[in-house]
């Protein structure tokens, strides 16, 4: 079975022989492996380009490992913290920053189609030769409702971290980027930001990081702690 096809029934969605195709598919987006990696398209990028979960640091970010303890989203899961649980992980960057810091980390991710694309990531990240050389696995993921997830957990981990998706600022926004974008068309804003704090304080042992545009207030009343950003600011709660 093509890694299409196996891809197509655990999603149950059509198969599209695009190729072959003599009109343009109804689809607003489309997965294709492509590039040696899995990628989400949309009616713009389907003869070329694509977004996939960018596995390499981002500008700016350490590429040794463990990265440097440094920068503001380390100061905020804090130096004696050892497993993180991402509870709202999307693209995975910041999973990714975390995991490259050090921390054993596992993420939490509602939408199939996303989970397939970080499943995707952290399948290539496994085969990075530093991965590899240090005998490192990836973060673990979960797919499903992080609300009744974080109700079951095993084990309570030192942080959860979240990232909801909070109402735009604007309706409009020329400068959001393309994967923001559409990680808002496949998943909404998280209305249930109430919900999700109630249970990830819960269920964490230590601390709750929850990450928010400035504007926006904070999810669990006064925090304990705030790492202020230019755009973003992380807000700790503490037990």
């Amino acid at each position: 079975m093509s890694a299409s096809l196996a891809l197509a029934e655990r999603l149950v969605v059509p198969l599209i022989d695009l190729p072959s195709s003599s009109s343009m598919p109804t689809q607003d987006f489309f997965l294709c492996y492509r590039d040696g990696s899995l990628k989400l398209l949309d009616k713009q990028t389907l003869k070329k380009g694509g977004l996939e979960v960018e596995i390499d640091p981002r500008p700016g970010e350490q590429h040794s490992y463990p990265a440097p303890k440094k920068d503001l989203l380390a100061q905020a899961i804090g130096k004696k913290t050892k497993s993180v649980i991402d509870a709202t992980t999307g693209w995975a960057q910041d999973s990714l920053a975390i995991f490259r810091m050090g921390y054993e980390v596992n993420c939490i991710e509602r939408s199939p189609v996303m989970a397939e694309l970080i499943q995707d990531g952290f399948n290539r990240l496994a085969q990075k030769d530093w991965m590899q050389n240090r005998q490192l696995q990836p973060p673990g993921l979960m797919v499903g409702n992080a609300i009744s997830l974080l109700g079951n957990l095993p084990e309570a981990p030192d942080c959860i971290y979240l990232d909801p998706m909070f109402p735009p600022k604007r309706k409009k926004s020329a400068l959001a980027k393309k994967a923001m974008t559409v990680l808002r068309d496949i998943l909404g804003d998280d209305e249930d930001r109430a919900d999700l704090f109630a249970a990830a304080w819960q269920a964490t042992a230590k601390r709750l990081v929850v990450k928010s545009p400035d504007y926006a207030e904070p999810m669990g009343g006064k925090p304990s702690e705030v790492y202020q950003g230019k755009l973003l600011r992380y807000d700790v709660y503490i037990k």
